[in-house]
């Protein structure tokens, strides 16, 4: 199957997902994640409707976006090193993945250089993996407290990785505690924060996120395919 058809396969897996949830299809965006795909691929997803595009790495996306242009929305979907914030101010349109107050608060230096307000997510370590990024759950409305008062970034929402599983039900009450957590965190009314976004699911479980209310998936491996070994 193309590209074409693969997105369009995608697209009525998340609408029919939302259906069963009694959500609106519309509600959900698609991250076409492009991760090691060259510039013609990139350009047949656009031109099959994908407007959002996601990036693991910020000197991958660079290049691709002084190569291509701003053919869509471009999203920072991978870990972000403090070093590489005055970067992703001028490349990325959010940020899915700040999990530290020192990153936030480097952001904010940096979007206030560019003269512009950085919308970004919180990244959380919803399962406590050691060897992941993201914010303790205890402490994720601690960090979007001390990070809502900077005011040249813009807190969107929330970010998470469940663990590994063959089985897509296994993410499930992962996403449900981050929905939760959003909620929560919503509740608060922290000035300047919303909880609009929830950023989860990919390729393998990305039905499972959006019944558990995803308004971001980011699936790459079944739009392009199975990435070369060793990328």
């Amino acid at each position: 199957m193309s590209i074409a058809d693969n997105i369009r396969t995608v697209r009525d897996r998340i609408a029919a997902a939302a259906k069963r949830a009694g959500r609106d299809p519309a509600a959900v965006k698609l991250v076409t994640v492009t991760k090691t795909i060259d510039g013609a691929g990139i350009r047949e997803a656009v031109a099959a409707g994908a407007l959002v595009l996601g990036e693991n790495r910020v000197q991958e996306a660079k290049e691709k976006i002084e190569s291509l242009g701003r053919i869509a929305s471009w999203h920072l979907i991978g870990h972000l090193q403090t070093n590489k914030a005055k970067y992703a101010v001028r490349l990325f349109d959010l940020v899915h993945s700040v999990d530290t107050i020192e990153l936030a608060r480097e952001l904010d230096k940096q979007a206030a250089k560019n003269g512009t307000v950085q919308d970004i997510l919180v990244e959380v370590n919803i399962a406590g993996e050691e060897q992941k990024a993201g914010v303790a759950v205890d402490d994720a409305a601690g960090l979007i407290r001390e990070a809502a008062k900077c005011r040249n970034i813009r807190i969107c929402g929330l970010m998470t990785m469940p663990p590994y599983s063959e089985d897509p039900e296994a993410s499930r009450p992962h996403y449900r505690k981050l929905r939760e957590l959003s909620a929560a965190i919503e509740k608060e009314g922290v000035p300047g924060v919303s909880m609009r976004e929830l950023s989860m699911g990919m390729s393998g479980d990305f039905e499972v996120a959006v019944e558990e209310g995803a308004t971001l998936v980011r699936v790459g491996t079944a739009i392009f395919g199975e990435r070369e070994a060793g990328r």
